[in-house]
């Protein structure tokens, strides 16, 4: 196990920095300059080349890069060319944001994937079956986006029953106890549901055929003739084996907990590490830019390996030396 953890570190520390390289040259080598969006048109050149100066755009591409590379290789991930600010402490504020948003995503996608397989799998082939698996295969090719504009327009403007947009109301900022959880709450109902609606589907989808595999195995028909109903041996002794390729399923979905939906966070102004991303890049600030897309590199990488390491321990037939 120790040798197999140590090729998958060094692959994942090799898939990082890779991410990392290509950002920064595609946005370094990429038209135009930060100081034109900053600068004024009546700001003369001295200024913007003091700007270019202070920005270290004066200096070789490829000295930047290494300069870059050897203060995140210290947990230094540079400043803000926009606010000024440590990229890290602004990182530090997004994240648990981006962490609750995706967190309840994902188990919203759980617990109704789980219920509508199981409730599929009770009675398959048949019309209520056959609803469900048009419906959540319309919800898994739904596209995120469209999803959240969907939700907005009829749960905010035509039916106005929550907020269209932000993380938390002007009164909210200002509660405190129940009433702050209970504003935060209500803002992250729309863009919770536009992330689970889609995932809702998929893990419904992939379930349903894992659950009629499991039915038709040995160990269920044995417990279905010592008088288990079908209903607790599909929950009870199906389910569990069931679950094992939802495991690398959720594992690819972790990270979410990290990036968030980048659309979803844009369209409901919610100030996670989407939309700090999606700032950097319209203004061009590299380093947020770069240290977002770091962050998300490695909850990719992390949720790939988590993801490995968890069906291997709970499939005893697999072997962690073989998974490598």
């Amino acid at each position: 196990m120790g040798r197999w953890l140590l090729r998958r570190l060094a692959a994942a520390a090799l898939i990082v920095w890779l991410v990392a390289t290509a950002t920064f040259f595609a946005a370094a080598l990429a038209p135009g300059d930060i100081t034109l969006r900053l600068a004024d048109t009546r700001v003369s050149p001295s200024i913007r080349e003091q700007w270019r100066r202070t920005f270290d755009l004066d200096q070789p591409l490829l000295t930047r890069y290494l300069r870059w590379m050897a203060g995140a290789a210290r947990g230094d991930l540079s400043t803000s060319w926009t606010t000024y600010r440590p990229v890290a402490t602004m990182i530090a504020e997004a994240l648990p944001n981006t962490v609750l948003l995706a967190g309840a995503g994902l188990l919203l996608e759980l617990l109704g994937g789980v219920a509508i397989a199981l409730h599929q799998a009770r009675r398959p082939f048949g019309t209520g079956d056959r609803i469900l698996t048009f419906a959540t295969l319309l919800a898994f090719a739904m596209p995120t986006f469209w999803v959240a504009l969907l939700l907005v327009e009829v749960f905010a403007f035509r039916l106005p029953l929550f907020p269209p947009s932000h993380m938390r109301s002007p009164a909210g900022e200002m509660a405190v106890g129940w009433q702050r959880m209970a504003d935060l709450a209500y803002h992250s109902v729309l863009p919770v549901l536009a992330i689970g609606i889609t995932g809702v589907g998929a893990i419904a989808r992939y379930l349903r055929g894992s659950l009629l595999d499991e039915r038709a195995q040995g160990y269920v028909l044995a417990a279905r003739g010592r008088g288990c109903s079908p209903r607790r041996a599909l929950r009870v002794h199906a389910l569990p084996n069931a679950l094992l390729p939802l495991i690398t399923i959720l594992g690819l979905s972790l990270p979410f907990l990290v990036s968030g939906s980048l659309v979803i966070e844009v369209v409901f102004s919610w100030p996670g590490m989407g939309q700090l991303v999606y700032s950097a890049a319209l203004a061009r600030d590299l380093p947020t830019l770069l240290g977002g897309t770091v962050v998300v590199a490695v909850a990719v990488v992390a949720g790939n390996l988590l993801a490995d390491l968890a069906y291997a321990l709970a499939d005893p037939r697999i072997r962690l030396g073989d998974a490598a």
